[in-house]
């Protein structure tokens, strides 16, 4: 009996120790992503989709990363999520120059890196979700014909060197060749900085004569609101602006009439999309995680996973107004 008894309670430890194994306590399951700048609504928005995910996935998901444009920041947000070892990585690359070496080094060491918002396609990163940023700027473009005709002088506020924008800039360019008219006076590096990107809109809206600038283009979040309080404050109203992104500000300028249209992205998609693949990943792993997807006719993955843009101007922007105070009602 003693010995049936023994035995008994020997059984009853294993199956605790299987439930305690198996168990639902997912939440030890850590996913980070890596935003450009945590401050700006477009991180957010991306943050929100992905904390979303992770409730309901039941894991722990982290949202880190630099309070300003800050490359170097960024690098060291990853470094030590890479410490952590988490089940999964999701980021935005800012620089690839500065990102690319760490971003293979994570992979390197087992963990599955997704790149969202803005790439680095020559890194082993599994594949990129977020905006087809080439079709983007052709898509300014557009908005730009439709609104000068067939001649007048832009200026582009941008960063150099991020991946995402260095495609909307080509895609722009793109967009514009067949009107030889319209021409790209002025890049602006704006240097993640709305004071200079006002500063120098403010410069540049003094220009006249032949140098006038007749339209605005503002590839990124930071921008588009500071530029369009230099226009509104010059009084400017024969001047264009085209933006990026759907931030509060952006959507009550289009509103009133200062910005004539943004490009809107999915941001919430992106960061919610992100970890859900990044999960898929973690619990149905490829046999080698180091290794170029791209070139493989039998790669699990795709090489991109586009997340939609939307041209917003005053015809819809009611609907997204909307659709922000609704979601931030929740």
């Amino acid at each position: 009996m003693k010995t049936m008894r023994q035995m008994a309670l020997v059984l009853v430890g294993l199956v605790l120790v299987f439930i305690c194994a198996c168990g639902p306590d997912s939440t030890k399951e850590v996913y980070y992503m890596i935003a450009a700048n945590v401050q700006l609504p477009y991180w957010q928005t991306a943050a929100n989709g992905f904390n979303k995910a992770g409730s309901q996935y039941k894991v722990t998901a982290k949202v880190v990363g630099p309070t300003t444009y800050d490359p170097l920041g960024e690098l060291d947000a990853l470094q030590q999520a890479v410490r952590a070892h988490p089940a999964g990585i999701l980021i935005s690359v800012s620089d690839a120059g500065i990102l690319q070496r760490e971003i293979d080094v994570a992979v390197q060491s087992g963990i599955p890196v997704i790149t969202m918002d803005s790439d680095a396609a020559a890194t082993r990163r599994l594949y990129f979700i977020g905006t087809n940023n080439t079709g983007a700027g052709r898509l300014g473009a557009s908005r730009l014909v439709d609104k000068l005709g067939t001649k007048g002088n832009v200026a582009v506020f941008t960063m150099p060197g991020q991946p995402n924008l260095e495609e909307r800039l080509g895609g722009l360019k793109e967009g514009l060749q067949f009107q030889p008219g319209i021409k790209i006076t002025d890049i602006v590096d704006m240097k993640g900085d709305a004071a200079t990107a006002f500063d120098k809109a403010q410069q540049l809206v003094s220009q006249t004569g032949a140098k006038k600038i007749d339209a605005f283009v503002c590839l990124e979040a930071i921008s588009g609101k500071p530029v369009s309080d230099a226009l509104k404050r010059a009084n400017a109203h024969d001047r264009e602006l085209v933006v990026w992104d759907a931030d509060p500000g952006t959507l009550d300028a289009i509103k009133d009439g200062t910005i004539d249209a943004t490009i809107a992205q999915k941001p919430y998609t992106m960061g919610y999309f992100g970890l859900r693949m990044l999960y898929n990943v973690s619990h149905n792993a490829p046999e080698q995680l180091n290794k170029d997807f791209r070139s493989d006719f039998y790669s699990p993955f795709p090489v991109f996973i586009d997340t939609g843009t939307t041209l917003v101007d005053r015809g819809n922007v009611d609907l997204y107004l909307s659709a922000t105070a609704a979601a931030s009602e929740k």
